[in-house]
């Protein structure tokens, strides 16, 4: 058995490597490939949704894996430009389908859209590290959280963009040791008694979040029992010789014939 806190490290330790083995794993191979040799050839917003393969990929790069039947939201988002302020994405509070638009910006960037990094290097990086994330989750769902509040740490700002998503209010409420009835309280008194308990801003300084994280992970583990993590494989496999260069050539090769 290990702890939720030694998974979490044993990922983040070195994180490149880590990622670069998950790239390595056969089902997540197969879809990059597929996903670099294909986006590039996509020239529009109807091209893009009916390829499915690509579509789900992307999807999944910016965690809106469960919204992959939902088309014809999707198309709306992709067809209206990022500076129109009343453009249906610019009014939600999900900053997700954002950063999906802007890498997908058919609109106000044409059809080279598709041949930039933002839509290539990019998602294939969000994909791995949400592939990542998710396996992890299936074996102990605080690694996941942990994980997942660590890379959308930067976008705090106060109480209520943690009570916006769900996944980083279980992190918090967990942490501060919450009861899970004051989700039923009013928002503005949630939001107020999370910035009383927590000052949002310190966990910018890495010191500051490695210490909450680690409060985080030993809750998580009195609260649901230790269990244990499948990041153990990752690290059972014998070492590839510079693994981090070998992506970066893939990354090439696909630039060149893509």
């Amino acid at each position: 058995m290990i702890s939720t806190y030694t998974s979490y490290r044993m990922a983040t330790r070195d994180l490149d490597r880590t990622l670069s083995l998950k790239l390595q794993e056969a089902p997540v191979k197969l879809e990059t490939t597929y996903y670099l040799e294909n986006i590039s050839k996509v020239k529009n917003v109807d091209e893009f949704l009916e390829d499915t393969r690509l579509f789900k990929y992307a999807m999944k790069a910016f965690g809106l894996e469960e919204m992959s039947h939902a088309k014809g939201l999707m198309r709306k988002i992709l067809s209206e430009s990022l500076d129109d302020p009343k453009a249906y994405v610019n009014r939600l509070d999900d900053d997700r389908f954002k950063e999906f638009a802007l890498s997908f910006n058919f609109v106000d960037s044409g059809s080279v859209v598709t041949e930039l990094a933002l839509a290539r290097e990019d998602v294939v990086s969000r994909y791995v590290r949400q592939s990542l994330e998710s396996d992890l989750g299936q074996e102990n769902e605080g690694v996941r959280l942990a994980l997942y509040f660590e890379r959308n740490v930067d976008s705090l700002k106060s109480g209520y963009s943690i009570l916006a998503d769900p996944a980083l209010q279980e992190v918090v409420f967990t942490a501060l040791g919450f009861p899970d009835e004051m989700k039923g309280a009013n928002i503005d008194n949630q939001a107020a008694t999370i910035e009383k308990r927590l000052d949002v801003a310190s966990l910018k300084d890495p010191k500051e979040l490695e210490k909450f994280l680690a409060r985080f992970t030993a809750m998580w583990d009195m609260k649901t029992g230790v269990q244990t993590s499948p990041i153990l494989t990752l690290f059972s496999r014998q070492p590839q010789t510079s693994i981090g260069l070998d992506l970066a050539m893939t990354f090439n090769q696909f630039r060149r014939g893509g």
